[in-house]
């Protein structure tokens, strides 16, 4: 090896340490995952409704895992099943104007996996029965249920616009945390699930996403300006919790990543993570305020 080699692994090495990431790949992987959803969200809403299906149904298989490593047997085929067929399903009788029918679809899915997960774990007996009756649920609440708000910021008025100005105050929090976190980190928010985050990086977070939100809502919606800003706050609070609810799987099962279905960035749900429920947060302030 040359020394310019030897430069350049070490190089990589040490950045690779540092982030504990290999950085050009997961910035590779952000690029078209962003360009996926502005893509989708500018032309395609189909495709996005699509890629929701896929990430949630993604996430649901790597929950299972994670659950199976505690002990738990969560029914997987109804989940993964049934957690495509809500979001798609469901979008379809949107756009069609039949908004009272899908919002049946959803109840009457998410009703039915319940059903369908207790049934396929009757047959095994007694034994850890609600322990696993209880990861299905927990699973089936966890994504399925929380990530079909997603489909209804999509379904109202100017969906693509609500949807957006949601991953805008999402991406703001996240970004503002970390450098605050990395500035001012002292204390601790809750070190036993992840020592890394900070009360002083969820501050930075909650400023960074209220900007964000009081500016994206009122340039991209047309609401009052206090309306982006409540939104990016609870949008920012909830995330927050989000990616604490994650962090705290994975310890409990012992693992540092979800899987590695996204190269550089580790699974779905390390990327759903404060996504998932900030989502709901942010469609029922936005159906609440904005008109």
């Amino acid at each position: 090896m040359t020394s310019t080699d030897s430069t350049a692994a070490g190089g990589r090495s040490a950045h690779s340490h540092r982030t504990g990431r290999n950085l050009p790949v997961a910035i590779t992987t952000g690029v078209v995952l962003g360009a996926i959803v502005i893509v989708t969200l500018a032309w395609w809403h189909w495709g996005f409704a699509l890629f929701i299906a896929v990430a949630l149904t993604a996430g649901c298989w790597e929950v299972c895992n994670a659950l199976e490593r505690t002990g738990a047997h969560p029914a997987r085929w109804p989940i993964l099943i049934g957690t495509p067929i809500l979001v798609l399903a469901s979008y379809a009788l949107f756009a069609a104007g039949e908004r009272e029918r899908a919002m049946g679809v959803i109840i009457g899915m998410l009703a039915l996996m319940v059903i369908a997960a207790l049934l396929v774990r009757v047959p095994r007996g007694t034994d850890g029965f609600v322990k696993d009756a209880a990861a299905s649920v927990f699973t089936i609440g966890y994504l399925p249920l929380l990530g079909s708000t997603c489909t209804l910021m999509l379904a109202d008025d100017h969906g693509a616009g609500r949807v957006l100005c949601f991953l805008i105050a999402v991406i703001a929090c996240d970004t503002g945390a970390f450098a605050f976190g990395v500035m001012f980190g002292r204390h601790k928010m809750a070190p036993k699930v992840s020592p890394a985050k900070s009360w002083e990086g969820l501050t930075g977070g909650l400023l960074a996403a209220l900007v964000a939100g009081a500016l994206s809502v009122r340039l991209v919606l047309h609401a009052p300006v206090w309306v982006g800003a409540l939104m990016g706050v609870v949008v920012g609070a909830v995330g927050a919790l989000g990616d604490l609810v994650e962090s705290a799987i994975k310890r409990d099962a012992g693992i540092k990543d979800m899987s590695h279905v996204l190269p550089g960035h580790g699974g779905a749900m390390d990327r759903l993570d404060s996504l998932i429920l900030a989502a709901p947060a942010a469609w029922f302030v936005m159906y609440l305020l904005v008109v």
